[in-house]
C-alpha cells in the first residue's frame, strides 16, 4: 500500500551508492502505509530481493532493514542529516553490516527450507559474481578451494595475493592478504572503521607502530600483530608471517599476512577497486 507521507530525500542518493547485485540496481519505491514513524518522511529502497526503509524526522535519518515477518521497530543505522557525510555514512554502514546480516539471515532460512546444498549454491553464485567484478577491474581471479570451503584468488598490481574464502555453510566470507605491507595502504581506508575517536599510540613494537602511526584505528595485539574493528563491524588483523622477522627493519616492503571477516558480497563489490 502507498504511504501518504513525504518521501525521504536521502533515499535516492543512498540507493545510488549501493552496488547492483545480479545486475539489479537499487531503486526507490513507495513506503509501506504503516511505517516505523507515523508522519515521518519515509521511502523504501530495494534491489528486488532485499529492501531498506529510509525514515527522516527533523535532523534524524534512520535506516531499517525489512525482515520477513518482523515489523521495523529499531533502526539499524541512525545518522544526523546536518552532517555533510550522512548519506555516505549510511551507505558505509549498510555495506559493512546491514546487508551482510540480511544475506546471512536469508542463507539460514534457505538452509532450513531447502537444505545445505541450496546454501552452497547461493554462496558459490555470489563468489562468481564477485569474480566477474574483479575481471571488470583488470585482474584475473582463479577459483580455488580448501578443506573448509571454496574461494577465489587474485594477484594485485603490487604483487600481493588476495583471496576471498567461503567457510562451509557459515554466512558471508573472509578476505585474506599476503604481500608487502604497502599493498594494504590503499585498501585499509575502506576496510577500517571511521577515524573518529581513534588516536595514535606509542605503545607496541616498531612493526605495530609502523602501521598505527598511519592508521590509528589499528590496535597492537602483540609485537607482531595489530587488529581492528569489533562487534557489529568488520574485524581484521595484520601480522608478520613469522615472529622470527621481528628483529628485521620495518619498511613499506615488509611482508605481512592479513585477514578481514566476515564480509558480505555487497561490501566486496563496493571495495573491489581498492583490492586490485
Amino acid at each position: 500500500m502507498i504511504s501518504a507521507v513525504t518521501q525521504a530525500t536521502t533515499a535516492a542518493p543512498l540507493a545510488a551508492l549501493l552496488p547492483a547485485r545480479r545486475g539489479k540496481a537499487w531503486k526507490v519505491t513507495a513506503a509501506p502505509i504503516y511505517g516505523p514513524r507515523n508522519n515521518a518522511a519515509t521511502s523504501r529502497i530495494t534491489d528486488g530481493r532485499r529492501s531498506l526503509l529510509v525514515v527522516e524526522e527533523g535532523n534524524r535519518v534512520e535506516l531499517y532493514a525489512e525482515r520477513p515477518g518482523l515489523a521495523p521497530v529499531t533502526p539499524d543505522v541512525v545518522v544526523d542529516s546536518t552532517d555533510p557525510a550522512s548519506v555516505a555514512t549510511l551507505a558505509t554502514r549498510a555495506l559493512r553490516h546491514v546487508l551482510a546480516d540480511m544475506d546471512a539471515e536469508a542463507l539460514r532460512a534457505a538452509e532450513v527450507e531447502k537444505g545445505w546444498r541450496q546454501v552452497l549454491h547461493a554462496k558459490g553464485t555470489a563468489l562468481t559474481e564477485f569474480g566477474f567484478h574483479l575481471i571488470d577491474h583488470g585482474v584475473v581471479p582463479v577459483s580455488t578451494g580448501r578443506a573448509d570451503g571454496p574461494g577465489i584468488e587474485w594477484t594485485a598490481a603490487s604483487g600481493a595475493e588476495w583471496a576471498v574464502w567461503s567457510y562451509g555453510l557459515g554466512p558471508n566470507y573472509s578476505l585474506t592478504y599476503e604481500g608487502p605491507v604497502s599493498g594494504l595502504y590503499g585498501a585499509l581506508p575502506v576496510l577500517l572503521p571511521a577515524l573518529d575517536g581513534h588516536a595514535s599510540t606509542d605503545a607496541g613494537s616498531p612493526f605495530t607502530r609502523h602501521l598505527t602511526d598511519r592508521f590509528p584505528q589499528l590496535r597492537p595485539v602483540d609485537a607482531d600483530e595489530v587488529e581492528f574493528g569489533g562487534y557489529h563491524d568488520l574485524h581484521g588483523w595484520i601480522a608478520l608471517p613469522s615472529r622470527a622477522e621481528l628483529g628485521d627493519p620495518v619498511n613499506d616492503g615488509t611482508r605481512v599476512c592479513a585477514q578481514v571477516g566476515t564480509v558480505g558480497v555487497d561490501f566486496l563489490l563496493a571495495a573491489a577497486a581498492y583490492l586490485v
